[in-house]
Formats: C-alpha cells, sequence, structure tokens
C-alpha cells in the first residue's frame, strides 16, 4: 500500500487538472486500490502546506486554504464577470440543473447568448441533461473546474444566503415579493457594479 500511495501521489503532483480514481487506477498496475491509497495519502498531508482534496468525483494535490495568501503574487491574470454573469452563475451553482427560463424566471429579465457563452468559455458551467417537460430543454450545471476554482468538494459546500450576502453578491437587490426596477440585461453586460466574488 506503501508504493501504491506513492504512485498516487506521482500522478496528482504531475497532474494539474484533477484526477478520478477510475483515471488513477488505469495508470496504476493492475490490482491496485487507487482509493484506498488516496485514504492514507489524504491523513498523510493533513496539516501540511499542499493538501490532497476532493473535487467532485475526482482527487488534486492544491495548496492549503489558510496559506492562499501566499500564491498572490502568482495570478496574472484576473476575470471579471458581470452583475448578469454572476447572478445567472450563482442561479445555476444553487438550482443545477436548470433551464435557460427557469434562470430568467429568477433573475427577472432575460439572459442574454453572451452571459451563458461566457460561463461555458471558462467551463464554470455546462450543459447537463434535457428535462422531460414539453420542448426537452437543455439544462446547465457547474463543472468540476468550477468547484476546483472555488476549492469546493461539491455544490453543496456553497456559501448560504449569509455569507453571499457578507460578499456582496445579494448587495442592492429587492427583497422577495416586491417589483423589480427598471434594470435590463443590456445594464447587467456594462459591467456596473461588477462584484469580486467571482474574480481569480
Amino acid at each position: 500500500m506503501a508504493e501504491q500511495e506513492r504512485m498516487v501521489e506521482a500522478i496528482l503532483f504531475a497532474t494539474a487538472e484533477p484526477v478520478t480514481t477510475r483515471e488513477l487506477e488505469a495508470r496504476m498496475p493492475h490490482g491496485c486500490d487507487a482509493a484506498e491509497a488516496l485514504v492514507y495519502l489524504r491523513k498523510r498531508y493533513e496539516g501540511r502546506g499542499v493538501q490532497v482534496m476532493k473535487v467532485g468525483d475526482a482527487w488534486a494535490i492544491r495548496t492549503a486554504a489558510d496559506l492562499g495568501f501566499l500564491m498572490q503574487k502568482e495570478t496574472v491574470e484576473t476575470r471579471k464577470l458581470s452583475r448578469a454573469a454572476i447572478e445567472t452563475l450563482a442561479i445555476i451553482a444553487y438550482h443545477q440543473p436548470v433551464t435557460r427560463a427557469e434562470i430568467e424566471e429568477i433573475r427577472g429579465v432575460s439572459v442574454s447568448r453572451g452571459t451563458v457563452d461566457q460561463l461555458l468559455e471558462l467551463e464554470w458551467i455546462r450543459f447537463g441533461r434535457r428535462k422531460m417537460t414539453p420542448g426537452r430543454p437543455v439544462t446547465f450545471v457547474v463543472t468540476q473546474s468550477f468547484l476546483d476554482h472555488f476549492g469546493l468538494e461539491n455544490a453543496r459546500d456553497l456559501p448560504g444566503l449569509k455569507e453571499l450576502r457578507a460578499a456582496g453578491l445579494l448587495e442592492n437587490r429587492p427583497p422577495p415579493g416586491t417589483l423589480p426596477g427598471p434594470e435590463t440585461e443590456a445594464e447587467d453586460e456594462s459591467g456596473e457594479g461588477q462584484s469580486e466574488l467571482f474574480e481569480d
């Protein structure tokens, strides 16, 4: 098992993207148990500068969350999303699988093709299964890249309402039951009111 642990460690260190247990076992000699090796490896890295993290159904070695500030100088690219994109991403994350019509119903305004395309290009959302309703509309779900970017094991780890308000995502939004203001998608796309919650 110690040797299998070393093999898993080597693969995770050499791979930038998260790796599933099936992919690990495909690279390892026949009969190896990658899942068991991961259990031991994860314990070995507890409290260290890097940790073995589960990302969706895959695994990766990542910098410990409390040491992220040390990596700030390495971040050379920042991405800012418009308020429309942030709201659309949040709705997909919390309501997945969700259709475009459902997103528009929740937001109260139409969702432009550019907003969805931007999120697809970032690989933070992907197409899910079609709904078994008239027209068989396509749904959207968040991706493993989204979970990896925000250090989440799965969508259940997303922050609650209180944390979202503290981060400014729900700032200046009308309370439920009130009439929405004269907000339009065009205004959203202009970038006004951008939040830094979804920023590299």
